[in-house]
């Protein structure tokens, strides 16, 4: 594929925040010496199964968050001592400074049930194992009867008390969808928290914190009961909650004044299917599991989750959008293409993979189609040529059929043209401000296998929304916009 290449504005920042060919999801946000790092599980391009590479971590300073770093691989699936041959895979991972000024890094192995520890001098590492999280009688913490299940652990260091959060709670959620989760995950019966000892290993006391589908009644937190995805965090002397609710596509919070206790449910911060914020009620973009936190960085408070690419729940990016915070509550974030640009985008060529809305005549579903071809046929997805971070691929919009759109939210700037990079089918895409609008600008579309350049008066100033509509036989590539 040619290389367009994508100009833009110095400084400006989009979604997903790490280069196109990264695919870290699980993203855990957290400022050490006035960098922002970001800690999360692995996927592939296209892959099969959730996390299936090595620890990568990412930094930036936090004045400049468009100036990303690539620390390199910080921990290997083989160094743990149970994955010698690397079979198994790092789930979703947590970061904490200890009491001894050292960095443990959390995470759990696959579905063993245990939140396994690594140990570094300095917060990207390199990390070397350092042991499991255990009982006081040196009995691995998740093998007990009446241990929880250990997951998805999330972890705090609170003016010298450690605090490891973790669980799953699948149970009722799943089985209603007729999938059976509960055999092999034994105690997944909700989430917890444990306080540990000073050597960051050992269980002080557990307790139950939020509930799942099965004890959830007058509580508070019907509809968004704990599934996965625990972490927390520390605002104005409040605890906050993170989690993904049985929705999936949700991160929920819960607000306490206590770290292990009386957490009641705030709200939804974040959809990675953009449902449910504002007036919208259906997904305008294909959605599936999302896991993050909340940091705040120079003042400003920012989610971190991720999204899904290639029709599949498994091949994930990190997102992240500024949040409005007043009287300690959050009003969650819809879905953007500028996230922590922390104001709309400006002139310049973007990457059509920016999008942060996607659709079929259909409407949106969850990412799951890669198992059912035909179906998938009918959807677009983001895509990339060639393999796994091969010569660091651009990402477009694939296989946008009749009425399908793509969506990018929000420019603002003084615009007279728009420049389409396009390929295949015959037919039109017209240019929305608003999904129920008219077009404020069209492109006739030929038939091409080779991605051919379009451009169309398009004038506003202010900040919009644009929205590409395909009407017509066939299917059309996106490779990337410009505004002029």
């Amino acid at each position: 594929m040619e290389n367009y290449g994508v100009t833009l504005l110095k400084n400006q920042i989009f979604n997903p925040y790490l280069p196109s060919y990264e695919y870290v999801a699980d993203g855990e946000p957290h400022v050490f010496s006035n960098r922002l790092y970001i800690f999360g599980s692995h996927d592939s391009f296209g892959g099969k199964a959730f996390c299936e590479k090595d620890y990568v971590c990412w930094s930036a300073p936090v004045d400049d968050l468009s100036d990303w770093n690539f620390e390199g691989v910080i921990y290997r699936k083989n160094q743990d001592p149970a994955n010698k041959k690397g079979k198994m895979r790092l789930f979703a991972p947590d970061v904490c400074k200890g009491c001894d000024g050292r960095y443990y890094l959390f995470y759990g192995l696959s579905f063993l049930p245990s939140i396994r520890v690594a140990v570094s001098d300095t917060p990207a590492g390199k990390y070397e194992f350092y042991g499991y999280v255990k009982h006081p009688d040196g009995k691995m913490y998740g093998t007990k009867t009446g241990d929880f299940f250990p997951f998805d652990p999330g972890v705090i260091n609170d003016n010298g008390r450690i605090f490891l959060y973790s669980g799953f709670s699948p149970d009722v959620w799943y089985l209603r969808l007729g999938i059976d989760l509960i055999s092999p995950v034994k105690g997944a019966k909700g989430n917890q928290v444990i306080e540990l000892e000073d050597d960051m290993l050992t269980v002080k006391s557990v307790k139950q914190l939020i509930p799942g589908t099965h004890n959830s009644r007058g509580t508070g937190f019907e509809a968004h009961e704990f599934y996965e995805a625990g972490s927390i965090r520390k605002f104005d002397g409040k605890y906050y909650f993170i989690y993904s609710s049985v929705l999936s596509h949700e991160l929920a919070y819960a607000v306490s004044d206590y770290p292990d206790r009386d957490f009641s449910f705030a709200g939804t911060l974040h959809s990675n299917g953009d449902i449910g914020i504002g007036s919208n009620k259906k997904p305008l973009n294909y959605w599936g599991n999302n896991h993050g936190s909340v940091e705040c960085i120079n003042g400003e408070y920012y989610v971190f989750g991720h999204r899904h690419t290639f029709w599949r729940e498994c091949s994930r990016q990190g997102v992240a959008e500024k949040l409005e915070f007043e009287n300690g509550l959050f009003k969650p974030a819809e879905m953007t293409s500028c996230g922590l640009n922390s104001k709309p985008l400006g002139l310049g060529r973007y990457e059509a993979g920016i999008a942060c809305n996607l659709f079929a005549k259909q409407g949106a579903e969850k990412s799951v189609f890669f198992k059912n071809k035909k179906k998938s046929q009918l959807h677009p997805c983001i895509l990339q040529d060639g393999g796994d971070r091969e010569n660091t691929p651009q990402q477009y919009v694939h296989n946008l059929r009749d009425s399908g759109v793509a969506g990018y939210k929000y420019f603002e700037c003084d615009c007279n043209e728009i420049l389409l990079i396009v390929r295949g089918s015959k037919g039109r895409i017209d240019v929305l401000f608003d999904l129920n609008g008219e077009a404020a600008a069209s492109f006739a579309i030929n038939e091409t296998a080779q991605f051919a350049e379009y451009s169309a008066p398009l004038q506003f100033s202010g900040k919009k929304a644009i929205y590409l509509k395909y009407s017509g036989e066939g299917s059309v590539d996106i490779l990337a916009l410009e505004l002029k």
